[in-house]
């Protein structure tokens, strides 16, 4: 063996060699196993061969030899070998320090004593009380005193420190997941001690100790500085750490399944653009699952740069855009494109990743075609926008607003007009639609209709205001308006129209929907406008006519000659206003309500059928053989469920998914549940998208707006998938 060479092999320690000369240094030992080596010499103890015939040697002119009665001399250290003939010291042997030559350098380990004429030597090895000897001894003797050895006493201390380690980062992760939970900040404006608040994390984690003595034993300022678990840095490695559980959780739970994709881009409060990705699949239980994957910076919205942060995050997830079977965008023409949109760059990659155009943005799309193809519907909402502006330019309005509307509460109920209980006749704010908003129109047209005649008292009082403003005369005209029949007309009319599409869009923004329910959601809403038009006149007209009466409002005579106000009577046409009313307002807007739904969605209907098609197609590839076996299948499965109790009643294609897993028909007819997976994991709308950016702008705030990208996404996938993190920790 090598000097510098070590013993890394396991050894036996009963064949550890006695005789001092042939034994291998003990830093050649491995120092994981030199205790245990050492520990078995000094149960041995020296190697003192007291019947052995000692040789003679030649020192100087005469010849001398060992003299046994030595071991009495020194009976803790002193010891023979017989093979090399010398003295050796079994203390410095285990535990001599590397000090050069001093108490005669290797002589009493390595290289041995000889000179048996000077037995002062020995004397000199042991030296005073602080010699290379004595220190090597006391390490002996601290090494056999289990009480005192170190090793024990670093395990103890060891094993404390690890009890208050798991205590002071329990603390730390509790307080953490609290704050993940409802979206709150960490840090504080100033965190020193002297502070009065010093955020969210460190006054959270000072309750929790102020609560709990464990905690308060170990935590904050009876932690150690270097240990306190409160750094940013601990708090984000922490975050990123749940963050990446609820991610691989989602992925486990995905279990290789086929997967739709539904993206959007948005910015948040710092100006910048992030892209948000969410996965819809079925998971094992047959239920149709929407989770969030994560939202990435994006320096711009090309679709090339959207395809590769989409490439990137499948990578990163260990996942193949070949295993995808839809994708569900808006409309712009970076995602939809059909020359260069995101979804002509994956279907070059992948032609079964079925596009779909969000439903719920072709609904509010529908809604915005008929207000700009009309033009007294345009001009309704344009003066629904002008009252808004108005009425909620300043505080003080808004105070005015609330007033009227709580006066009219308390005569509502004096006459009995409205009734009391918990939740009703609350506080009603007056709002403003956006044309990108879904469903805000119809909000709007809601709170207007029910607090209308207070927003008329507040115009007038803006009106006709003595000191003025720089709306006074807006008010005034605007006023002016309210009090028209065609506003009143208006205003019932498309709240009816808005009322039967909203039912559509709250349905379609569901996370399970499936596609065969949302085509049947559309066909009823279809149905039920067409029926409106066909029966809806005389209920709207009598609604129209009892509203007007309650504010002096002058109801036209629907017999008499209608008089255009925007031509002149000689240009005007000879109608009535019953014909102007019901088949040139009514029965028009309705028309092109269910003409645009119409455009939109028959596109949708023609394409499904088509999606059928290719998904038969994949199967009969996946297959290799011909379509005979999945028609087989389907005849049994078909007589199988008619026969079946079990599978009545169901409310759609997702029921029949969970029936089917719940049952354990899924493995006998795997073709089918194949076919009814692949249509569940078509998306519908991409209202998952839009709440993660809803919930971005609770996360990454005005106080909050120089977040991190890493630490934007990993805070809001722990803030949108909560219930998977508290699955995880439970």
């Amino acid at each position: 063996m090598s000097k510098n060479s070590r013993v890394r092999v396991e050894i036996n320690l009963a064949d550890l060699p006695s005789d001092p000369g042939l034994r291998t240094r003990i830093l050649d030992y491995d120092p994981n196993i030199r205790d245990q080596v050492r520990r078995q010499y000094l149960q041995r103890g020296p190697c003192q061969p007291r019947e052995h015939k000692f040789l003679q040697t030649k020192c100087g002119a005469s010849k001398r030899r060992f003299i046994s009665a030595w071991f009495d001399d020194f009976p803790n250290w002193l010891e023979y070998s017989i093979d090399k003939d010398r003295a050796y010291c079994l203390c410095c042997y285990l535990f001599k320090a590397n000090i050069g030559e001093q108490a005669g350098g290797d002589a009493f380990t390595s290289d041995g004593f000889r000179n048996w004429k000077k037995k002062e030597r020995l004397y000199d090895h042991v030296g005073d009380h602080n010699s290379a000897h004595n220190q090597a001894l006391k390490k002996c003797e601290a090494l056999m005193n289990e009480g005192q050895y170190i090793r024990n006493i670093i395990h103890k201390n060891s094993k404390q420190s690890r009890t208050d380690y798991r205590i002071r980062l329990t603390a730390s992760v509790n307080c953490i997941r609290f704050l993940l939970r409802q979206g709150l900040a960490f840090r504080g404006h100033d965190e020193s001690d002297n502070s009065s608040n010093q955020g969210n994390f460190l006054e959270l984690l000072q309750f929790l100790a102020d609560h709990d003595e464990e905690v308060r034993a170990v935590a904050l300022k009876n932690a150690p500085e270097n240990l306190k678990m409160t750094s940013p840095i601990i708090q984000k490695d922490i975050v990123n750490a749940a963050a990446v559980e609820t991610t691989n959780a989602i992925i486990r739970d995905m279990d290789n399944a086929l997967f739709s994709i539904l993206v959007d881009e948005a910015r948040d409060v710092s100006i910048k653009e992030q892209m948000a990705v969410i996965f819809r699949y079925v998971d094992k239980n047959g239920c149709v699952i929407e989770r969030f994957i994560g939202i990435e910076h994006v320096a711009n919205t090309t679709a090339i740069t959207l395809k590769e942060v989409i490439d990137a995050l499948l990578c990163k997830h260990s996942l193949s855009i070949s295993s995808l079977r839809g994708q569900g965008f808006d409309g712009a023409s970076n995602m939809s494109g059909e020359l260069n949109g995101l979804k002509t760059l994956i279907l070059k990659e992948n032609s079964s990743a079925f596009y779909v155009h969000c439903f719920a943005h072709q609904l509010q799309l529908a809604l915005v075609a008929v207000a700009k193809k009309h033009s007294i519907v345009g001009a309704f909402f344009t003066s629904i926008g002008h009252v808004v502006n108005i009425v909620g330019a300043s505080s003080k309005r808004r105070d005015i607003l609330r007033e009227k509307q709580s006066l009219k509460v308390v005569q509502a109920l004096k006459v009995g007009e409205l009734s009391s209980g918990r939740g009703l006749n609350q506080e009603i704010e007056i709002k403003r639609s956006v044309d990108t908003r879904w469903s805000s129109h119809y909000g709007t047209l809601i709170n207007f209709t029910a607090i209308f005649f207070p927003i008329i008292d507040v115009l007038d009082e803006i009106a006709f205001d003595k000191v003025g403003s720089d709306q006074k005369h807006d008010a005034f005209i605007s006023l002016g308006l309210l009090q028209y029949f065609d506003f009143i007309f208006s205003l019932h009319l498309m709240r009816i129209v808005l009322g039967i599409s909203h039912e559509l869009s709250q349905a379609l923004q569901k996370d399970d929907q499936d596609i065969v329910n949302a085509m049947d959601l559309v066909k009823i809403c279809k149905r039920k406008l067409q029926d409106m038009r066909d029966n809806g006149w005389d209920s709207l007209l009598e609604q129209v006519v009892v509203f007007c009466g309650k504010e002096n409002i002058m109801v036209p005579n629907m017999s008499d000659q209608h008089l255009c106000k925007w031509k002149s009577k000689r240009k005007s046409p000879e109608i009535t206003n019953l014909h102007y009313y019901r088949f040139d307002f009514f029965c028009a807007v309705i028309g092109l309500q269910l003409q645009e739904l119409n455009n939109r969605f028959n596109e949708v209907n023609m394409s499904y059928s088509f999606v059928w098609h290719v998904y038969v197609r994949i199967i009969h590839f996946l297959l290799s053989t011909n379509l005979l076996v999945l028609q087989s299948q389907l005849d049994i499965y078909i007589d199988d469920m008619q026969s079946n109790t079990k599978f009545q009643d169901l409310q759609g294609i997702s029921s029949l998914a969970q029936k089917l897993v719940e049952t354990g028909k899924h493995k006998t007819y795997p073709f089918v549940y194949l076919l009814i997976t692949l249509a569940l994991v078509l998306p519908v709308a991409t209202a998952t998208v839009e709440r993660a950016f809803s919930a971005m702008n609770i996360i990454k705030n005005r106080m909050r707006n120089r977040m991190g990208d890493q630490w934007l996404n990993d805070s809001l996938t722990v803030y949108l998938e909560k219930d998977i993190l508290y699955i995880q920790c439970h």
